[in-house]
């Protein structure tokens, strides 16, 4: 496993040795092994400690605990330590600006991915025109026509025009929040869950490396 280093409790070290975690201090003979409800008020005291000297980058190795010790204690609603292993597995709480980074290329490259199968249609949409059938009752429409979806075998699909298409889509919904191109129904639906989930994981980084780098 790959481990980030950080300034922890001797608290947390003794309880996460006693569940047969390596890499963990033991405590010491007789000594009492405190549930991770114990160490997450001390967290929080030394985070705003260091939040109020304005030593805000230290502080996050406290926060981090503070949230571990939260997420580990069973005693916690089960939808609490659900939404908190969510926050962790995302962005590390909002602190591995990395952890986001990955999940947002993983969102992007799966976004093109579908937009490429099923999102674009067929064809792009063209203008569609009608007339009347005698001179007396003539009269003009302009549209679009509905997009039609793709057919044929998947991997007709990937193609280099259809790639950068999807790159463009993929690349609007999320930095400039506007999708000219005409899309299937999967691809209409697909752009929306982009637009909602792709920008959060922009954030989270940003949100990440400007906890680091805070004076």
């Amino acid at each position: 496993m790959r481990w980030t280093v950080r300034r922890t409790l001797a608290e947390e070290q003794h309880w996460r040795a006693a569940q047969g975690r390596d890499a963990w201090t033991m405590a010491p003979a007789g000594a009492e092994v405190l549930e991770p409800s114990a160490p997450a008020p001390l967290y929080r005291q030394l985070r705003k400690s260091f939040e109020d000297s304005r030593n805000e980058p230290d502080a996050a190795d406290f926060y981090y605990g503070e949230m571990e010790m939260r997420r580990q204690d069973l005693k916690r609603l089960r939808a609490e330590r659900a939404l908190l292993a969510l926050y962790w597995a995302v962005s590390g709480y909002g602190l591995r600006a990395s952890r986001a980074l990955v999940w947002l290329l993983g969102a992007m490259v799966a976004t093109v991915l579908v937009m490429m199968l099923w999102g674009l249609p067929q064809e792009d949409a063209k203008p569609a025109t009608g007339a009347g059938p005698t001179v007396q009752s003539m009269s003009q429409t302009s549209g679009t026509t509905d997009p039609v979806n793709p057919d044929g075998p998947l991997a007709r699909r990937m193609t280099s025009e259809r790639f950068e298409k999807s790159v463009r889509v993929v690349i609007n919904s999320v930095v400039f929040r506007s999708a000219p191109q005409s899309l299937t129904t999967s691809g209409t639906y697909t752009e929306m869950l982009s637009r909602l989930v792709e920008p959060v994981l922009l954030g989270l980084a940003a949100l990440a490396l400007h906890g680091r780098v805070k004076r």
